[in-house]
């Protein structure tokens, strides 16, 4: 379980598109709109995973026209999610909006996060320690998952509403853009790099 535990962990704490746009919402809007938006963001992380172990992602595996169709789908979302953090201007602005996405937003982006699912379906197939009793060990890896989810999400929000407080420059700003849709943008090339 311990292997499991550290798995969860670098899984979640590298960058991707929910801790990116969590930490995005949090720059952009503050901390109660970014807790509203990381619900969302929870939801939609349980529904990918309870597809995974209901054995959705199996369809998507034997049809694979249909993975193709969803890979193509979360490739252009995120591309353009990427685009608007790049292009964001001078102040961080990872998501332009005059909103917070809030919950549904949250819901949509994990609905469509390649990464999601890649991670999902690691740690659900892999990482058995509970020989014989699947309910009980996928019942514990729910647990342990949604509770590092949590603080690492809270972790990449505290550090999205510490960016808005510094005064930084514009061309910091710009930077950081840059470096957070440079990210995004790997994450869609690992998720097609994975689908070969």
């Amino acid at each position: 379980m311990l292997a499991f535990t550290a798995a969860v962990f670098f899984l979640l704490i590298t960058p991707g598109p929910g801790v990116l746009s969590a930490a995005g919402v949090g720059a952009g809007f503050g901390f109660r709109p970014g807790l509203t938006y990381i619900a969302g963001l929870f939801v939609g992380t349980n529904m990918v995973a309870f597809a995974v172990i209901s054995g959705m992602a199996a369809v998507l595996e034997f049809y694979p026209v249909l993975r193709i169709a969803l890979l193509t789908v979360s490739a252009t979302y995120l591309l353009y999610l990427a685009a608007k953090i790049a292009f964001a201007g001078s102040k961080i602005a990872f998501i332009h909006s005059e909103r917070p996405p809030g919950v549904l937003g949250g819901i949509v982006l994990q609905a469509f996060n390649p990464k999601a699912y890649v991670v999902n379906t690691a740690l659900f197939t892999g990482f058995p320690f509970f020989p014989g009793d699947i309910v009980r060990e996928t019942i514990v890896k729910l647990v342990v998952l949604n509770t590092i989810w949590i603080g690492i999400h809270l972790l990449w929000l505290g550090a999205g509403v510490g960016l808005h407080r510094l005064n930084l420059s514009q061309r910091a700003h710009f930077a950081i853009n840059l470096a957070m849709a440079g990210a995004m943008l790997t994450v869609v090339g690992l998720a097609a790099l994975a689908q070969r």
